[in-house]
């Protein structure tokens, strides 16, 4: 299934509805370019609902971790949301739970922002 990323905004927070598959050479440029237009457009609380993104891969992983370091920097943050089964393995795997705050509602995540 083809990558797709579906922004929408919640008070100060823009949530970003992903589906498909992020891996190398399907969806990572476009992930990237939509993190740093969003960026650009002064979003700085990001959450990513990833429940419906089927496939990724160790690029599609450095892609979240690359989005979570960049908006950092910019005095930002990037939170999970809904973890598909793919991502939450992913994430196991790579020992990565440690870095992200992950969240399974909706509600409670955007709260997380104030």
């Amino acid at each position: 299934m083809k990558f797709r990323a579906t922004p929408r905004v919640s008070g100060s927070v823009l949530i970003i509805d992903m589906s498909g598959t992020l891996k190398l050479g399907e969806g990572i440029a476009e992930f990237r370019k939509d993190i740093r237009k969003f960026l650009d457009e002064g979003h700085r609380r990001i959450l990513l609902n990833l429940a419906a993104v089927e496939h990724l891969d160790s690029s599609g992983i450095g892609e979240l971790v690359s989005a979570y370091s960049i908006a950092k920097r910019e005095g930002g943050e990037v939170k999970l949301l809904k973890l598909s089964r793919a991502v939450d393995n992913a994430l196991l795997a790579t020992k990565l739970y440690t870095i992200f705050d992950i969240h399974s509602d909706e509600g409670e995540a955007v709260a997380s922002f104030r």
